[in-house]
């Protein structure tokens, strides 16, 4: 039997997360499939080193797009460009593309207008915001894929009702958590004293933890003075770390927003440091969509600051609260999460780190 060919692609740090335990998965199924790792370039800054893929047990991306700055249109255009001279040259079976950024879009386009078979993962999520970029990257990407793997059930329910063919809608649970099953795995092998955070996480003992990157919410100075009004109060009763986002940075420096003396600004932390922050954190508030899934995973109590969300198991399983943007809100919850001793923990269907496993089985199969 011939292998088959599949050109996985990535381009924001997260879709290294996804990918990650697909390409474990296809090393282990050598035999019947070869890959290649394309490296869009939406991002790639200097954290993208031989040290970041190690942690993900994966190798360097085979090849690098030109995919980096400009606006919507010129980087999704950039990447179809040099993504279609890719494939013409490699003629790959399969494109496979994770998430919903701009080269997940732009990849699946050229796919399809080679006539290649798409597949993506991670697919049928939708907040209902079509003022999200992420959202339409995603209804489009949908809307021409040929096989879809799905992390939780609304998904399945939103392409059903978008009309696809129930018989390529695989729900094969979360390729997220593969990822972070595994790299917990190798933190607590570690010596987290290795981390330039270590001696920070130590002296406060008890802590919460904030990530902000959503333009609706940092570009929008009366919004992001009301969310770090609120995280300012927390900060009386919880000491914060922030880790910020380069964009959450610019605009913070732009609109002079000052921070209470109790919540410590660091810069942007590689996935393991992350990871060792806020796994122990007692409340971490954020807009980040990834991180609702991995603290549902791990049972810590997470607060969404955004209107809406395109992962509503993370809500319906106790641990995620969608809270918006409202000063008065964000206090309540997180006073309401403080005052609880434990905390409900629900791990949903297929979230088991397993993920990868199923969709190199249906692969086979189709």
């Amino acid at each position: 039997m011939t292998k088959r060919s599949i050109s996985l692609v990535v381009g924001a740090r997260p879709n290294f997360m996804k990918i990650a335990p697909i390409v474990r998965a296809l090393e282990k199924a050598s035999k019947d499939f070869t890959y290649r790792l394309i490296h869009t370039g939406q991002h790639n800054s200097s954290e993208m080193n031989d040290v970041f893929f190690s942690e993900l047990g994966i190798p360097e991306p085979d090849i690098y797009l030109n995919g980096r700055g400009g606006t919507h249109a010129e980087q999704t255009a950039r990447i179809m460009i040099d993504f279609e001279a890719d494939c013409v040259n490699y003629k790959p079976d399969i494109v496979l593309v994770v998430g919903d950024v701009n080269s997940t879009l732009a990849c699946a386009i050229v796919s399809k207008k080679l006539c290649i078979k798409l597949v993506h993962v991670e697919a049928g999520l939708r907040s209902g915001d079509h003022e999200m970029p992420e959202e339409i990257n995603r209804m489009v990407t949908d809307s021409i894929s040929d096989l879809f793997f799905v992390t939780e059930p609304a998904g399945v329910d939103n392409l059903l009702h978008e009309g696809h063919d129930r018989a390529i809608i695989h729900y094969v649970g979360n390729v997220m958590i593969d990822n972070l099953s595994y790299q917990v795995k190798k933190l607590n092998k570690m010596d987290s004293s290795i981390f330039i955070t270590n001696k920070l996480k130590k002296t406060l003992g008890n802590y919460g933890v904030v990530t902000l990157h959503r333009p609706s919410n940092v570009d929008n100075l009366e919004k992001l003075s009301q969310l770090v009004k609120a995280i300012n109060k927390i900060s009386n009763k919880l000491p914060i770390i922030f880790p910020v986002h380069p964009r959450t940075k610019q605009n913070l420096e732009k609109f002079n927003i000052e921070f209470s003396s109790n919540i410590f600004l660091i810069s942007s932390l590689p996935y393991m440091e992350f990871l060792n922050i806020w796994r122990d954190a007692k409340v971490v508030l954020t807009d980040s969509g990834g991180l609702q899934e991995e603290t549902t995973a791990l049972g810590v109590p997470c607060i969404t600051l955004r209107e809406n969300t395109e992962r509503p198991i993370t809500v319906e399983k106790g641990t995620n609260r969608l809270v918006g943007t409202k000063y008065s809100d964000i206090i309540e919850n997180v006073d309401d999460v403080l005052a609880q001793s434990v905390h409900k923990k629900k791990i949903p269907k297929y979230w088991d780190g397993n993920a990868s496993k199923r969709i190199i089985k249906v692969l086979l199969e189709n």
